[in-house]
């Protein structure tokens, strides 16, 4: 699918939309529900100004600040996620790297949950050199998380502190190092659908995993905190050609969807997720897992039609 024939998708309807999504959903990665949940394991004081965050130290946010978790901490954190339906566990830290003695303390943390919890895991640690992220890898590690955030043209907007391609060399070293690769963004921080698209298409040539798509939760204190919010239709659109796109890539809903898409979330199912992220978030509560877990049972029955 070319440029052009994708910028006709926005003269769609949201129920044609809707439809095709689904159709390649169904097509393309079948009936299966990737659920995740994560471990802020290393919060706030944070030297990188991304806007929408709260872990910055350039914003005044009342966001929780403390160092890196202990290797048992992150073993209990794992044990619950299995508990409450997860299927991959995330250990995710603040900052832009981490230091050689947390990255050790983090991949000891890796090889005993995957010995002693039994869950696939994965990490989100910042920028990573291929040497560090090979190291994760012998250790168990599944899959390394790092969004683009948004599209190429529109990230200066929203951080400027590190660059796109930062993350992109990041990307890249990953999957060198032959890890699997989890990245999305946010939507709804000011940018445009076609934004989105570029964002959905660099995705797309990275050949990415996993895709987690957050809409904006206006944290207080940062600079989005007044950012309008985004409405349930615009996501649900953008969830249908993201699937479009990425035709058979994992695509999850994560953070703002209690908050846009509210009694719709299952819609965001039918517009093509395939994956969510349950037990809350870095800095926002989520639901309760069983509510999410009925979700699931929810949009299997909606898909057996």
């Amino acid at each position: 699918m070319n440029r052009q024939e994708i910028d006709s998708l926005l003269r769609l309807s949201l129920p044609e939309l809707v439809a095709m999504a689904n159709k390649i959903r169904q097509d393309c990665v079948g009936s299966t529900i990737e659920l995740c949940s994560i471990m802020n394991a290393k919060s706030g004081s944070c030297a990188q100004n991304c806007k929408f965050c709260a872990q910055s130290s350039h914003h005044a946010t009342d966001v929780s600040t403390y160092p890196l978790k202990k290797r048992e901490e992150m073993l209990d954190a794992a044990r619950r996620a299995k508990e409450i339906g997860a299927h991959r566990f995330d250990i995710v830290t603040s900052g832009n790297t981490l230091s050689e003695d947390e990255i050790k303390i983090i991949a000891d943390a890796v090889s005993e949950i995957t010995k002693k919890v039994g869950i696939k895991m994965c990490a989100s640690l910042g920028k990573m050199s291929e040497g560090n992220l090979k190291l994760l890898k012998e250790a168990g590690l599944g899959r390394y998380h790092h969004n683009i955030e948004t599209s190429q043209r529109y990230f200066p907007n929203i951080v400027t502190t590190h660059t796109f391609q930062d993350r992109v060399t990041t990307i890249k070293a990953a999957k060198k190092s032959g890890l699997e690769v989890c990245s999305g963004g946010i939507i709804g921080l000011g940018e445009t659908m076609e934004d989105r698209i570029d964002m959905a298409l660099c995705l797309k040539d990275l050949d990415v995993d996993s895709v987690p798509l957050n809409i904006l939760v206006a944290i207080k204190g940062t600079p989005m905190e007044s950012q309008a919010k985004l409405s349930c239709q615009e996501a649900i659109k953008t969830f249908a050609i993201f699937r479009i796109i990425l035709k058979d890539k994992i695509i999850k809903i994560a953070a703002g969807r209690e908050s846009v898409l509210k009694d719709f979330q299952a819609l965001a199912f039918m517009a093509g997720a395939n994956g969510m992220l349950i037990g809350g978030y870095l800095t926002i509560k989520g639901r309760m897992p069983e509510e999410d877990l009925k979700l699931v049972e929810e949009v299997k029955r909606l898909w057996q039609g």
